[in-house]
């Protein structure tokens, strides 16, 4: 009987001479070793046959290849084969939990995608006449005005693209505001509890960027913030919930001491699937927060976008959002643009994107939101909050939990790599918990946690998946205090084992090349 020892090589027999060869496959039961296409195909043959291309004069003026394509050509059963391998080796929500904290790896309705795919929405062109895709820009208005009425602000920007683009456009807004206030303020306050992404986009935007601590609490300083508060200080950008899983509570006293001293507050509402239905951040003086419609309102998340990052504005930024917006004149829609904007909209900041927006992401939302209702929305934060809790309260028996007295955490657990046995750190863990079945959490963010450990169960896990997740991880979280050897190697039934995730990063083979053809001596 074949057996794959710890480095993945099965002795075979070879059927001639009676001996055991040593062979890689890499094969793991029915989890098939998947060769790249390259190397499955061959370069001068194809399993389609065409017929021949009548000739015709060209007009690729001299540009016309000479070469081989280098494609593979591959029969059918082989290329669809190959593609059902690999689709069974990527991970994804329809498979199971995604534990990633700050992330919000939520399960999307199917609902969503049907109505994405309605004639009329999904096959429309962003250059049609207006009168021709109404009921778009009336699905785009509906969703602004939901937006709007969640949040307690005053208009919101539809058109950025993802999270970390609608920051962009919120300090765009609160610089065109100063700038119409004839003032040169070039600082921005940024918490460590924030988002990473916040420092990058005011740096981005032309400000120096200053640190404000957070207390041991988990929660932003708010002495040392006030403190630093002057003439040179735009604004602050805040997270809340921040990213130690922690609701702000005092972001009331810290807007009003930021308006007071001249400046806009932004507020990152990456996390708003924690509080929507539950606190209107309008309410607490933010002035511009955008929405990741992935994060709180399900929409596809991840592999490289379509994201969408819609802005919600205070009446003192309204007047600077970006365009293209929908508006509604004489019963019908439109789409406000630079030609059309006249002197009622005289001070937007400009333009961010070609186009108006995202338009499947929008009526995925819409749909979401219309299907949930006010009742449904608030449960969403309400199970968010009280999954988070459960795995909490679960794991700190076994595993340090710094917040765990800062009272109630909020969409996310975090967890620290202390206590573990001496060698051992969180990627152990993290490893370890792959060879249970289980797609690891955030590690390592954020960063005021040493070897941080980020759990976002989501509001879409029913208490039976939290259930298994806390069994294996309590299990790898044991091992990793015992000093089980055997996780320092792990993954072990993954269809790879551990990478030098540094080697990787740096050094990364991107490109396929055709081996070289072996030489016969002379």
């Amino acid at each position: 009987m074949s057996t794959i020892n710890q480095s993945g090589w099965r002795p075979q027999m070879n059927a001639v001479e009676g001996e055991a060869a040593a062979t890689f496959t890499g094969n793991r039961a029915l989890m098939l070793e998947e060769a790249l296409i390259f190397e499955i195909g061959s370069l001068d043959t194809t399993g389609v046959d065409f017929a021949e291309a009548p000739k015709a004069a060209s007009r690729l003026g001299g540009l016309e290849r000479h070469r081989d394509i280098g494609l593979p050509g591959l029969s059918e059963p082989e290329a669809v084969r190959h593609y059902t391998r690999l689709s069974r080796q990527n991970y994804g929500i329809d498979l199971g939990f995604f534990p990633l904290g700050s992330c919000t790896m939520k399960h999307n309705p199917r609902l969503n995608e049907r109505m994405a795919r309605l004639p009329g929405f999904a096959d429309i062109h962003p250059l049609q006449p207006i009168d021709t895709v109404q009921g778009a820009l009336e699905v785009i208005d509906q969703l602004a005005h939901w937006l709007v009425t969640l949040t307690g602000m005053k208009a919101v920007a539809m058109s950025p693209k993802a999270g970390a683009h609608g920051e962009l456009c919120g300090i765009l807004a609160i610089k065109a505001a100063l700038e119409a206030r004839g003032e040169d303020r070039r600082v921005v306050l940024v918490p460590e509890s924030a988002h990473g992404t916040n420092p990058a986009t005011a740096a981005f935007a032309g400000f120096t960027v200053e640190d404000i601590p957070a207390t041991p609490d988990g929660r932003v300083d708010v002495a040392a913030l006030t403190a630093r508060l002057g003439p040179d200080v735009a604004g602050v950008m805040i997270t809340n919930p921040n990213t130690c899983g922690l609701f702000e509570r005092d972001l009331k006293t810290i807007s009003d001491a930021v308006h007071a001293a001249g400046g806009y507050v932004y507020c990152d509402g990456a996390n708003f699937n924690a509080i929507v239905g539950k606190v209107r951040p309008g309410d607490l003086g933010v002035d511009a927060m955008h929405i990741n419609l992935h994060k709180t309102f399900s929409t596809p998340h991840g592999g490289g976008g379509p994201g969408s990052g819609p802005v919600v504005l205070s009446e003192a930024l309204a007047p600077f959002a970006p365009l293209p917006f929908v508006e509604q004149q004489d019963g019908r829609f439109v789409l406000v643009e630079e030609e059309t904007a006249g002197e009622h909209h005289g001070s937007s900041f400009g333009r961010m994107v070609s186009f108006h927006g995202q338009m499947g992401m929008f009526t995925r939302a819409l749909t979401y939101i219309l299907s949930h209702g006010a009742d449904g929305l608030k449960q969403v934060a309400e199970d968010s909050v009280l999954n988070a809790n459960y795995v909490l309260r679960s794991l700190e028996d076994v595993l340090d939990a710094p917040f765990a007295s800062s009272g109630p955490c909020m969409h996310e657990a975090i967890f620290s790599d202390r206590g573990l046995a001496e060698g051992f750190s969180t990627l152990d863990i993290a490893k370890g918990l792959i060879d249970e079945g289980f797609h690891p959490m955030t590690v390592y963010f954020p960063l005021v946690v040493h070897g941080a450990m980020l759990v976002e169960p989501t509001e879409t896990e029913s208490k039976a998946a939290l259930d298994q997740f806390i069994g294996a991880f309590r299990s790898v979280a044991q091992r990793a205090k015992a000093g089980d050897a055997a996780l320092k190697s792990a993954p072990h039934f993954a269809p790879r084992r551990r990478l030098d995730e540094t080697l990787a990063a740096r050094k990364p083979v991107l490109v396929w090349k055709e081996p070289a053809q072996a030489q016969a001596a002379e």
